[in-house]
């Protein structure tokens, strides 16, 4: 996985299932889909997001703080061979994303709270991590579970997403484990969150690709959904 190196533009919107099949449609004759899908063009992300006692990373996206970051870990289809601790960083509609690879053993520690390996890890982000469950109480907080159809269009570094099926579990401990217990995180389930991802520029026949009547940005966060039930 490459790590991102500068910021990109992120936008998001809640469209009906109908609109999806559309826009769907349209964008397979251009964009190809990301190479690290299955067969049926998808993939499950499961992720756990970190927040302090005080819930300043939720309270800051309610606000709409125009920069905030966020540190999550997440994994792939139920595989523990790639786990990566992630950093997202937002300034208003641009994003910047710095990531580590974790062991699984290294990720059951953090989550049971074992956090002196920490200290001497080679990654700099893992180090950041602890410095932040330390000193500001950063601790895991919700489990977010998604069903991802990715698409790539390489000029301007385009990344079109299907977002659904958006699940929750508040019990973290469950984060490594294939069978657990979540609910549904949205009121609408059959709702797709589509988010384009670009770097410096949109090509225009990706623009005319996503647009549908009545479409509009929407400041989406699954982690603040998933946040409703505590």
């Amino acid at each position: 996985m490459e790590q991102e190196k500068h910021y990109r533009h992120e936008f998001k919107y809640v469209i009906p299932y109908s609109d999806y099949l559309a826009m769907r449609a349209r964008i397979r004759k251009v964009m190809r889909p990301d190479k690290h899908t299955s067969p049926e063009g998808t993939y499950r992300i499961r992720s756990i997001y970190f927040d302090n006692s005080d819930d300043k990373a939720l309270q800051e996206k309610i606000s709409g703080i125009p920069r905030r970051e966020k540190f999550r870990i997440r994994y792939y289809d139920d595989d523990f061979s790639f786990i990566a601790l992630e950093k997202k960083m937002k300034t208003d509609t641009l994003c910047l994303k710095y990531f580590a690879r974790l062991t699984e053993e290294e990720c059951r520690r953090i989550l049971c709270g074992d956090l002196s390996f920490m200290k001497e890890h080679p990654e700099g982000l893992v180090k950041e991590l602890y410095a932040k469950m330390k000193y500001q109480r950063l601790k895991p907080r919700v489990l977010v579970s998604y069903l991802r159809e990715p698409y790539i269009y390489i000029p301007g570094n385009v990344r079109v997403t299907f977002d659904s099926e958006i699940r929750t579990s508040l019990f973290h401990r469950e984060f490594l484990t294939k069978e657990f217990t979540d609910v549904s995180a949205t009121d609408t389930p059959q709702d797709m969150i589509l988010e384009v991802k670009y770097d410096e520029y949109m090509p225009e026949i990706i623009w005319n690709l996503i647009q549908v009547p009545g479409i509009r940005q929407q400041a989406f966060s699954k982690y603040a959904a998933c946040r409703r039930f505590g």
